[in-house]
């Protein structure tokens, strides 16, 4: 039985190539060399802040957050930065009465802002709340307090095999891998998340489907 469904946020929720491209700009290098060199870290897998030490060695990226708030050229999150089926899967989810909360690597701003855009969900979480990041084996143990149910019961859905999907198994809960994002679909077919993740699907609507199966 799927009592819960807790969902990461960036690239699993949200389309992330708004932010992408403002740190782009905000570090002074066309977009596409930005995304480009962002892959490779990706397929290396090496930790995405890598990324900015590429360009900028020793590069503090807490600083520059605030650096960015400062100037007015911040985090945002708005209606338009969601993927379509977002909505329509979080709302028959509830509907169906399975939790539904969103627990991700995210700042406490993120928090707020994921909060003003009203979704369908039980509840919201970020690692800036928290004070405790993915893979951190602490923070799947707040995602088990957080949500209904025993940790098998409690799905996991994210497109980072390393963050998301491993950490996640190993502290019992049910994994799930969304093909999204440069690391959904770098990872898609690896035989690692065919060992940890209990399915493997291509957008939400396909895991409402596979949920309400489970029940």
């Amino acid at each position: 039985m799927i009592r819960s469904v807790v969902f990461d946020v960036g690239e699993t929720l949200l389309d992330d190539s708004r932010e992408f491209g403002a740190w782009a700009d905000w570090i002074g290098v066309p977009r596409h060399t930005f995304s480009a060199v962002l892959g490779a870290v990706t397929a290396a897998g090496r930790n995405n802040a890598e990324t900015f030490q590429v360009f900028r060695p020793g590069f503090d990226l807490e600083a520059e957050r605030r650096r960015r708030e400062e100037a007015g050229v911040g985090e945002q999150i708005d209606e338009s930065d969601l993927y379509p089926d977002v909505r329509p899967a979080l709302d028959a989810l509830r509907r169906a009465g399975v939790w539904v909360g969103i627990a991700g690597n995210q700042t406490a701003k993120a928090a707020r802002l994921l909060r003003d855009l009203d979704l369908p969900v039980d509840a919201i979480a970020t690692s800036g709340e928290w004070n405790v990041a993915k893979p951190d084996r602490e923070f799947f143990s707040k995602v088990i307090e957080f949500a209904p149910g025993l940790p098998g019961e409690i799905l996991y859905v994210g497109d980072h095999r390393d963050n998301d999907i491993v950490p996640a198994r190993a502290s019992g809960l049910r994994p799930v891998l969304i093909r999204r994002g440069p690391w959904g679909y770098l990872w898609a077919e690896d035989p690692v998340v065919a060992e940890n993740a209990a399915w493997a699907v291509d957008n939400l609507t396909d895991l409402v489907g596979l949920v309400a199966e489970g029940q």
